[in-house]
């Protein structure tokens, strides 16, 4: 699905651009579109969306890079609760490329939504939920891929860790669950549960 994106989007074109950026954010990071998106342009505001300031780079112990995205709000955070969540690199697919390359093509303030795009007269245009899903279903259906909803790239990221063995706790908390219930909407279990629950009893010394 990503890939199929990847190739149907101009990455040099303003809005196309984040699109791409907050897609791979929202699958990588395994965020609902609610948290990378408005409902509205004037239902932006700083204290509950994610600016440019908001966004940071850096390098782990290992001297390797990531991004991190201060959530301002959350559904999983406590009120006035800040959420951080930590992105890092991906061959072919690479969210830290795609972050960069809208901060290239889309030039914004801090206080201005990270994803954000200009129109024709160059006024900054934060990115409407409806307006992004719409635009991206039209990619996916017209190469049969179905249409996807506000949390089709979280449960799709959280089902791709899991089908590459990643350990479900670091799933768990690298997509800030608070909870075990989104083990109840992770498509690809079926995939892996054998790797977790079989072949215990020939574990056990008898």
């Amino acid at each position: 699905m990503l890939r199929t994106l990847h190739l149907a989007l101009n990455l040099n074109d303003p809005f196309e651009a984040c699109i791409w950026a907050m897609a791979l954010c929202a699958f990588w990071g395994m965020m609902c579109f609610s948290e990378v998106s408005v409902t509205s342009c004037s239902a932006f505001t700083t204290s509950k969306h994610l600016t440019r300031k908001d966004a940071h780079f850096s390098n782990d112990l290992d001297r390797k890079p990531y991004a991190c995205l201060d959530l301002p709000s959350s559904k999983t955070a406590k009120l006035g609760e800040i959420q951080s969540v930590f992105l890092v690199p991906q061959e072919g697919l690479c969210l830290l490329e795609a972050l960069q390359n809208l901060a290239r093509v889309v030039p914004a303030g801090p206080d201005d939504l990270l994803f954000s795009w200009r129109d024709q007269h160059g006024i900054i245009c934060p990115m409407v939920k409806a307006k992004a899903i719409t635009h991206i279903n039209s990619i996916l259906s017209a190469h049969s891929w179905g249409t996807a909803f506000g949390h089709s790239f979280q449960i799709g990221g959280a089902s791709f860790y899991l089908s590459q063995k990643v350990d479900p706790e670091i799933v768990h908390i690298a997509g800030c669950w608070w909870s075990l219930a989104y083990e109840a909407y992770i498509r690809a279990f079926e995939q892996v549960a054998s790797c977790h629950l079989g072949g215990l009893l020939s574990q056990l010394v008898l």
